[in-house]
């Protein structure tokens, strides 16, 4: 007779390798039945972890490098009047905006046509990057870039002055 721990895998289909009336060992549950609820639980634990976690990352994205003073001194932000605005054919996400600078008539391509109907955005006064090299978007030049806000659910709102101001007014 082979001793059980010295058998090779050779031996595997053999017989006569444990002795006869040999005790296995009394049969026991190895792992506990996990209850739905209990599944449910994790469940909603595990979902709220990604939200959680998918919040903190998404605030590290927004803060940028710091800049100098200086560098922050160049940009020309100034208040612009939307006078017309229309959607970019065979785009959803652009709108093409005509704005009065108070210095010139500039158009400027913004990504927010899912959140604005043209129509409603026509005399809203809002805040321009005015000094923002031009940019080619779908055969656009656009000529600055609008300053939105965007809350944690992905709704945009546009940064704009308290009160009236004309056209052309620096930003501070």
């Amino acid at each position: 007779m082979i001793r059980l721990e010295n058998a090779a895998w050779s031996q595997a289909g053999q017989i006569d390798l444990l002795p006869q009336g040999h005790q296995v060992g009394k049969a026991e549950i190895l792992f506990a039945k996990i209850e739905d609820t209990t599944v449910a639980r994790q469940m909603e634990k595990l979902e709220a972890n990604k939200k959680a976690k998918m919040e903190a990352e998404k605030q590290v994205e927004a803060q940028k490098p710091e800049i100098t003073f200086d560098d922050f001194a160049k940009i020309d932000l100034r208040v612009a009047t939307i006078k017309a605005a229309e959607r970019v054919p065979k785009t959803q996400k652009l709108l093409k905006l005509t704005l009065d600078t108070g210095l010139d008539t500039r158009t400027v391509v913004s990504g927010i046509a899912e959140q604005f109907e043209p129509e409603a955005i026509i005399g809203q006064q809002v805040c321009l990057v005015a000094n923002l090299a031009p940019r080619n978007m779908k055969g656009i030049a656009s000529q600055g870039m609008i300053l939105m806000a965007e809350d944690a659910t992905g709704r945009l709102v546009f940064v704009r002055p308290g009160e009236a101001l004309g056209p052309g007014s620096v930003v501070r």
